[in-house]
């Protein structure tokens, strides 16, 4: 099947063999390219350059028209004269198992597909040769920098970018990589991955682009949600435990609420503190507001009050509810050694009563 075009690839001439394979939709004048697939005319389009400039024949493996059979697998080998600048071609049927018409097929599906990805989120794709010169510049994500495709093509990514984090000078030393940056007012996350030559060295480095602004900005307002809520909450566990100094040497702690194991945790260590920094002779631990406790809770009050007798204060607990009491008995739980007191206003008259006793005298 032979056909003659011009050097704008509109068809001239062509054999009886390859009128009859198209059949009436082929006229003088019809581009070449509409005899292709419309998934197969980017080959043709993408090569016509090389068929104008050198008379060197170019195969191109693709479908084209065939009357009662949609489309026929051909090889398609053109090749342009100098003398009177006509481009002259051939059609010749592929057998239905060659498979490198369906490598051809496999590899312009997944042309589509990075196009149609590339084309519709926010990304950039590039490449880089071995000296970072741009030689690919594309993607849907350069309208926020106001760039235009292919716009880098032929400067130096070290030039216009940079590379603070490494990432594509190791890409260019064979490890691909992840880095994060700032760009034309964005936030960038960047993948680099070098692309081997048949030596095994790197021959260029493809890099992916992906414009992560909005998910940095709403993980900055989540961080500074979460850093309020840990402010409040920690206000709440000061306001539920306040160390209340109510006389000289002597210190209350009203607990209120839930008591678990977390907060008896922070209450002995701001008591302790407080034992320590004030130089306090009497600890009061008032559970009145406190409805229940588990094992763990009570066996942390009592080493609480044992902590407290080591840094030379007293320990005393008020307050304690019946509900209390009964966990506390039916745990088996000993408080004999800790004074304990009925309410608050009792603990502290203990702890006035002890003030105000006089030392013992030292006998000789």
């Amino acid at each position: 099947m032979l056909f003659v075009a011009g050097v704008d690839g509109a068809l001239l001439r062509w054999s009886d063999l390859l009128g009859r394979t198209v059949g009436p939709l082929l006229a003088r004048g019809t581009p070449l390219s509409e005899l292709f697939h419309p998934e197969d005319r980017g080959a043709l389009t993408t090569r016509w350059a090389e068929v104008r400039a050198s008379a060197t024949p170019i195969q191109i493996r693709g479908r084209i028209l065939s009357v009662g059979r949609g489309y026929r697998p051909v090889a398609c080998v053109v090749r342009g004269a100098s003398a009177d600048g006509l481009v002259h071609g051939s059609f010749r049927d592929l057998p239905p198992d060659d498979g490198a018409l369906d490598e051809v097929l496999r590899l312009r599906e997944r042309e589509r597909i990075l196009g149609a990805l590339v084309e519709t989120l926010p990304v950039v794709v590039w490449v880089v040769d071995p000296r970072g010169v741009f030689t690919y510049h594309e993607g849907n994500g350069m309208k926020v920098s106001g760039q235009t495709p292919g716009q880098l093509i032929g400067q130096n990514v070290f030039d216009l970018y940079g590379d603070e984090s490494g990432a594509l000078r190791r890409a260019m030393m064979g490890h691909p990589g992840r880095a994060l940056s700032e760009a034309h007012g964005h936030a960038w996350e960047t993948w680099v991955v070098p692309v081997h030559d048949t030596t095994g060295q790197v021959q260029s480095v493809i890099g992916f682009s992906l414009d992560v602004t909005q998910e940095r900005q709403a993980q900055q307002v989540l961080q500074m949600k979460l850093d309020v809520i840990e402010a409040q909450q920690r206000v709440i566990r000061e306001l539920t435990a306040p160390i209340i100094e109510v006389w000289d040497g002597v210190l209350a702690l009203p607990m209120i609420g839930v008591v678990d194991s977390a907060r008896t945790a922070e209450a002995m260590e701001s008591l302790l503190d407080a034992i320590s920094s004030r130089s306090a002779r009497f600890a009061v631990l008032d559970l009145t507001g406190v409805q229940m406790v588990d094992t763990k809770v009570a066996d942390h009050l009592i080493r609480l009050v044992r902590a407290i007798q080591l840094l030379g204060a007293e320990g005393i607990i008020c307050g304690i509810r019946p509900t209390v009491a009964q966990t506390v008995v039916e745990l088996g739980l000993d408080l004999s050694a800790i004074v304990t007191k009925a309410n608050l206003r009792a603990g502290l008259m203990y702890c006035m009563q002890r003030l105000r006793a006089p030392a013992p005298r030292a006998t000789h």
